[in-house]
């Protein structure tokens, strides 16, 4: 069973936009979509390591601000032509704040 800790409010969180959370697993960036979803990937592109929290969202995907490699937020995986896949991490909304997985949130600091 997976516990979840609660990391802040959706509202904190503009829509089509991200945040980074700092963990002991390296930096994560908790998205939101333009419908209210949330998304917890590795703030890391697959492809040369651009920082995912300041791409592009666009429905459940996101695309990487240095080279526009897409990534489909549900999987981690790669579009398109490209090849490649990053970490994504549990992520929920409940009552408007959103909740992470605790394993991954066990030394983490605010960004």
């Amino acid at each position: 069973m997976t516990l979840f800790i609660d990391i802040g409010a959706l509202e904190d969180i503009p829509a089509q936009g991200a945040r980074v959370v700092r963990t002991s697993e390296g930096c994560v960036a908790v998205f939101r979509t333009a419908d209210d979803r949330v998304f917890a990937l590795e703030d890391r592109c697959a492809h040369r390591g651009g920082p995912l929290s300041e791409g592009l969202v666009h429905g459940d995907r996101v695309t990487c601000p240095l080279h526009g490699w897409v990534f489909d937020m549900n999987t981690g995986e790669a579009q398109g032509a490209d090849k490649g896949r990053i970490r994504t991490f549990a992520a929920k909304v409940e009552g408007g704040r959103i909740f992470l997985d605790a394993a991954l949130l066990k030394r983490r600091s605010a960004a």
